[in-house]
C-alpha cells in the first residue's frame, strides 16, 4: 500500500493531524490505558512510558474491527500485550481487556476490569494513535468524568508516521472518520463537545469530497 500522503491532500491531512493531537503535559497516572487500533505504536509508546515510571499498571483494551482484524487477528489488546512484553514490560504489570470495539467500550470495560480487582483509579493516561487523542479525551471526560485524564501518543511527525504505518489511504480514512465523530458523538451524548476551527472543518470537507469516506458513520457525509 502507498506510504506517502498524496500531495493534493497533504495540507488538509496535516490540518486534521495537528487538530487531533492535544500536546498534554505528561504527569504520573495510576493506570496507563492503551486504546486498541491498527497502530502497534500504541503498545510501543505504552512500554516507553511505563519504563519512565509514569504509571505502574497497564490495561490494553480492544477486540477487532474491520480496520484491524487483518493486522491483529487475535485481537488488538492481545497483540499490544505481546509487543509490550517484547519491549521489556513485565507481564504482571499488564491487564488485557479483549472485548471493546469502540472508544466508549474501551473506557467502560477498562473501568469494569479495574473495579473487579478493587481498583478505582483517580488518574489515567490514555495512549492512542496520534490522531485519536482528542476523541479519546472527549469520550473519557463524558463517560469517566471522575478520573483525571492525560492523553498521549507516539511523538512523531505526520510524514514519518505515514511512512511507518504502511497504509496511508486507511490512515486518512480513519482520520476523517475520527473528525466526523468529534461533532457527532458530542451530539449523541457519547463525548463532551470540542471546538472545531473553520480551517479544520474546511479540510475535513475537502477530504470527504476527495473520496476519503470509508470510515464515516453510514449516511452521514458532512
Amino acid at each position: 500500500m502507498p506510504d506517502v500522503i498524496p500531495a493534493a491532500v497533504h495540507d488538509d491531512v496535516e490540518t486534521l493531524w495537528v487538530y487531533h493531537r492535544l500536546g498534554h503535559e505528561l504527569r504520573h497516572a495510576e493506570v496507563g490505558v492503551g486504546l486498541g487500533s491498527h497502530d502497534i505504536g500504541v503498545a510501543v509508546r505504552v512500554a516507553e512510558l511505563y519504563k519512565r515510571s509514569l504509571f505502574s499498571l497497564i490495561v490494553f483494551t480492544g477486540a477487532n474491527v474491520a480496520t484491524t482484524v487483518d493486522r491483529f487477528p487475535r485481537g488488538e489488546a492481545v497483540h499490544y500485550r505481546e509487543r509490550a512484553l517484547a519491549e521489556g514490560v513485565p507481564d504482571e504489570a499488564i491487564r488485557v481487556e479483549p472485548k471493546a470495539r469502540n472508544t466508549g467500550q474501551n473506557l467502560a470495560l477498562t473501568r469494569d476490569l479495574l473495579a473487579a480487582e478493587g481498583i478505582t483509579p483517580k488518574s489515567v493516561m490514555l495512549v492512542s494513535r496520534p490522531y485519536q487523542e482528542r476523541r479519546a479525551f472527549a469520550t473519557c471526560r463524558k463517560l469517566w468524568p471522575e478520573v483525571d485524564v492525560v492523553c498521549t501518543s507516539q511523538q512523531v511527525d505526520l510524514d514519518t508516521y505515514a511512512a511507518g504505518i504502511g497504509d496511508v489511504p486507511r490512515m486518512i480514512n480513519v482520520m476523517v472518520g475520527d473528525t466526523q465523530r468529534i461533532r457527532l458523538h458530542a451530539e449523541r451524548g457519547y463525548a463532551i463537545p470540542q471546538t472545531m476551527p473553520e480551517e479544520v472543518q474546511a479540510a475535513y470537507d475537502r477530504l470527504v469530497a476527495a473520496g476519503y469516506t470509508a470510515h464515516l458513520i453510514p449516511d452521514i457525509k458532512t
